[in-house]
């Protein structure tokens, strides 16, 4: 399904709004009103943007150069593990992983829509419960081995495998199994009927068995695959990611350059520094302060999305399994000073475990608004006085951290408070009961897929996050929430949506973990010389069907 993105506004406009506030929040609440909201009622689908602030009118005409070179200034730091699809989850190697591998479909970064990548056609329902795919003439890896079927279900079977632990599981429990029909066709078979099947298979990269039982470590480094771009430079020891164009390619998206450059840059004012001299042409993540001074000379976008800051619990652990101590964490918080100050308005306070554009958004049962009163009512009657709040250290969210500490401190508790790097706080409390109390940290699991039940299963159904982090598996809700979420995925239409309000309902009832806020991604780039570049409202950029002029 393909939204409309919203109309942009004149550089004239954007100025003459500068000008009426020099506050970085109405910089933001700008950008939001002059968005337009596309109206959507299926269950998938992109979300709606709110407002796309530009630094001119209609872009200019760009000269591709098909010899030339894309260059990107990208926020976040490389993860503690590789490049695998089977394991990797973080923004900066699913983003190279975009460019680099392929699905049998894939959804495209910026429209959302589904598309047949890997796949010949998108997927064909023969019944209920069997789909079939049929692969891509002639498709290639880029160590020159031809993919095959056996490759496809060599890439299902390790992501499905519990012993290899992959969080990708979680989105694939409707699958019975995935075999060779014959030498260019795959089989799915579901265990149910499943309306979002071509959208799901998208998780899926496909890998060469050869080249990943031969050397796993390897390709952990730098994957083989059949995706526009082939990595050259994996940025461990240079701080930039290289890609060569693959001109082995054979699909409909091909690399419009030779080269891609991705310098990682995580300090903001390196990264605008880095935009502003033209030595990059696009960067992510760019603070608020600096969007009105970027409008001057780039172009600048905050597109709204779901992702989001959460506070996640120790369900399993004192005090923090009472679950009135969490609903009071909630109500101290001073939400609309954390949106408005905080995030400088690039932010929302969430009414639901999805934000208000989604196209499943339903206004939960409980919304947490800042009520000091209630906040210490509920400790009260718990006797809580001290917490332990973890949080990563997230440039981008570095000024939220002492208002959610100080709102903590004025309902009456001593917080104990560490700041570590987003691998390290993962590090601390995986598999390790009673590590914390409070984790917050940022997340957004729509770089894999938009609907309701992916977003959900993220953080709620598999292991890693509802066993080994929250450590809430086996509690009454959490039962409550994983048969909620079987119903939904044999559901469609209304029905489904139904279901999934409830678990709306039941999280924000529970909050095991909770969004604080759904955010806008501010974007700023060279349209005088990046050709049908746009920006995501997903963490990352995208330089899929994007020319360079350099």
């Amino acid at each position: 399904m393909h939204l409309p993105k919203e109309n942009s506004f004149s550089r004239r406009s954007f100025v003459k709004l500068l000008g009426a506030t020099s506050a970085a929040a109405g910089i933001a609440a700008g950008l939001a009103a002059c968005g337009t909201t596309p109206k959507d009622g299926g269950a998938s689908g992109k979300p709606a943007t709110n407002g796309s602030a530009t630094a001119s009118g209609s872009a200019p005409a760009v000269a591709a150069n098909p010899d030339g070179t894309i260059t990107a200034g990208i926020s976040y730091e490389l993860g503690t593990n590789g490049y695998d699809p089977m394991t990797t989850t973080a923004a900066l190697t699913v983003a190279a992983n975009w460019h680099t591998l392929e699905g049998l479909t894939e959804l495209h970064p910026d429209t959302r829509e589904v598309y047949a990548a890997l796949g010949k056609e998108l997927p064909k329902q023969v019944d209920d419960t069997t789909w079939e795919v049929a692969l891509r003439d002639g498709a290639v890896f880029t160590n020159g081995e031809p993919v095959t079927t056996d490759d496809v279900v060599f890439s299902f079977e390790r992501v499905l495998n519990p012993e290899n632990k992959s969080l990708y599981a979680a989105f694939l429990p409707f699958v019975e199994s995935v075999t060779r029909k014959d030498e260019t066709t795959v089989q799915v078979k579901t265990k149910y009927a499943f309306s979002l099947v071509p959208e799901r298979l998208s998780v899926v990269k496909i890998v060469p068995r050869a080249a990943v039982e031969a050397d796993p470590k390897a390709f952990d480094l730098n994957p083989v695959g059949t995706g526009p771009w082939k990595m050259t430079d994996n940025g461990a020891a240079s701080k930039k990611i290289t890609f060569e164009r693959n001109d082995a390619y054979n699909g409909a998206r091909p690399a419009l350059a030779k080269t891609m450059v991705w310098e990682i840059l995580p300090d903001n004012a390196t990264r605008v520094n880095a935009i502003s001299s033209d030595t990059v042409q696009a960067i992510d993540a760019v603070p608020a302060t600096d969007l009105s001074t970027l409008s001057n000379s780039k172009k600048v976008a905050a597109e709204q999305g779901f992702g989001l800051v959460f506070m996640m619990f120790n369900c399993g652990s004192a005090p923090m399994n009472e679950v009135k101590n969490r609903q009071a964490m909630l109500y101290a918080l001073d939400i609309e000073k954390i949106c408005k100050t905080g995030m400088s308005d690039l932010a929302t306070p969430a009414t639901c475990f999805v934000q208000k554009e989604h196209p499943a958004y339903k206004e939960a049962a409980t919304v947490y608004t800042q009520d000091q009163d209630k906040a210490k009512a509920l400790l009260a009657e718990t006797g809580l006085t001290s917490v332990r709040l973890l949080c990563s250290d997230h440039g981008w969210f570095s000024a939220v951290r002492p208002i959610i500490k100080e709102s903590l401190e004025a309902v009456g508790l001593s917080v104990t408070y560490e700041e570590k790097k987003s691998s390290d706080v993962y590090a601390t409390i995986d598999g390790q009961p009673e590590a914390y109390d409070i984790v917050v940290a940022p997340g957004d699991p729509s770089v894999f897929g938009d609907d309701a039940d992916l977003l959900l299963r993220w953080w709620y159904a598999g292991d890693t996050w509802t066993d080994s982090r929250m450590h809430w598996k086996g509690q009454e809700s959490y039962a409550k929430v994983q048969a909620l979420l079987e119903e939904a995925g044999a559901a469609t239409g209304d029905a489904q949506k139904a279901k999934w309000h409830e678990i709306f309902d039941v999280v924000a009832e529970n909050v095991p973990l909770y969004p604080l806020f759904h955010r806008k991604t501010p974007t700023a780039y060279d349209e005088k010389t990046l050709g049908d570049f746009k920006p995501i409202a997903i963490t990352g950029l995208s330089f899929i069907d994007v020319s360079s002029s350099k």
